[in-house]
């Protein structure tokens, strides 16, 4: 997403996102037991559709987009031994004729074999201005993903998806959106996975403007600076962990926004943040909570975030926590609320710039309501 001043800073913020160095610097080890865990091994398939990818060859594929392109029919598991994955990886070709995915890889699972994301880390370092290799320009925002999911059904648990794109390493680039992943199924679900990135980090979206795609997060970790979590998904984040991080290349506030949704208007759910926590690394009061976006290809968006019983540190500006993207179309506009927020970010001072659900309306905005007849 556009609109912020272009910036340098390290790709690795302390705290949490520090994990990636060492996953990036030092692949785990080959040991004499399965890198698959209790997940089995190819010598010992339980199942003709769980692929195993293993880095060093040790399984059926070395990468995962070869796992992904092998898989040709639907509800394939891929176990991912420990290890970085740098590829960009594509989930569901699209179909010229109707510009949708076909049936292969719907109902795809990623599993990292060790049940921990920081060993398992497939990243990329594309960006919006990035220069395409055949010489037709940029990738654009979308292309700049390292993972793209367009089909139903997909499940990630315990992965990193990451784009370690630095601004620092590219002044001249004004284009600095760089997506770790972009999603745009119905029922996709991802467990104990990290999100690291800066700007635009996790795109959750649907396929089409018409298409309302269920989205559901749990128990992950999402950093980034500038609209780092966006796109127009029916999304649920339930005890998720948002980390704005720090930045040296601005003198002042705000470094950035955590929540950007493009919720279109025929859409009863947008985002859903419950039982999370936002936290920062950078002064107090630095970053607004989220910010409309209404994309020139659906000038009728009208952006949905409610953010209820999580927790928002200091970084969040408690005064004034949302802002315009355009002034053609303000927040106020929008559907924006809390409900029974705790922590320094959000105490009330200015009621107006906080709408606030009543107990009523706070019975409507549940995982169940946002997601229906979809249990993840």
């Amino acid at each position: 997403m556009a609109g912020h001043p272009v910036g340098r800073r390290a790709f690795i913020a302390a705290g949490a996102g520090a994990a990636l160095a060492p996953a990036l610097a030092a692949p785990a080890r080959a040991t004499g037991r399965s890198p698959f865990g209790r997940y089995g091994s190819p010598s010992a398939r339980l199942d003709e559709r769980t692929l195993y990818v293993h880095p060093g060859g040790r399984g059926d594929h070395a990468t995962v987009q070869a796992a992904v392109t092998a898989a040709t029919g639907t509800g394939f598991t891929l176990v991912i031994a420990p290890g970085v994955y740098r590829e960009t990886v594509s989930v569901g070709a699209v179909d010229p004729a109707t510009g949708l995915p076909g049936a292969a890889g719907s109902e795809m699972t990623w599993i990292g074999a060790t049940g921990d994301p920081r060993d398992v880390v497939v990243v990329y370092d594309n960006a919006n201005g990035t220069p395409r290799p055949d010489g037709s320009g940029t990738y654009g925002t979308t292309g700049s993903a390292t993972t793209t999911v367009r089909t139903d059904g997909f499940t990630a648990r315990a992965v990193t998806f990451a784009n370690d794109w630095l601004r620092a390493d590219h002044p001249d680039v004004t284009g600095t959106q760089a997506v770790a992943v972009k999603v745009q199924g119905d029922r996709s679900a991802f467990h104990r996975c990290r999100f690291l990135g800066h700007q635009d980090t996790l795109y959750a979206d649907s396929i089409a403007l018409t298409a309302f795609a269920r989205q559901y997060y749990r128990d992950c970790y999402v950093e980034g600076d500038v609209d780092f979590v966006f796109g127009r998904a029916t999304a649920v984040f339930e005890h998720c962990h948002f980390r704005a991080l720090d930045r040296t290349d601005l003198a002042g506030a705000p470094y950035g926004f955590v929540f950007a949704p493009s919720t279109a208007v025929a859409d009863p759910r947008g985002y859903l943040v419950t039982r999370c926590a936002v936290s920062s690394a950078a002064p107090d009061a630095y970053y607004k909570l989220a910010r409309p976006w209404v994309p020139g290809s659906d000038p009728t968006a009208r952006p949905m975030l409610t953010v209820r019983d999580t927790r928002l540190g200091a970084g969040v500006d408690a005064v004034a926590p949302y802002t315009d993207m355009s002034a053609a179309h303000p927040w106020q506009d929008q559907r924006f609320a809390e409900y029974r927020n705790t922590g320094p970010g959000a105490v009330i001072t200015v009621p107006e710039n906080r709408p606030q659900l009543t107990d009523a309306e706070a019975e409507r905005h549940t995982r169940a309501a946002h997601l229906g007849d979809w249990c993840p």
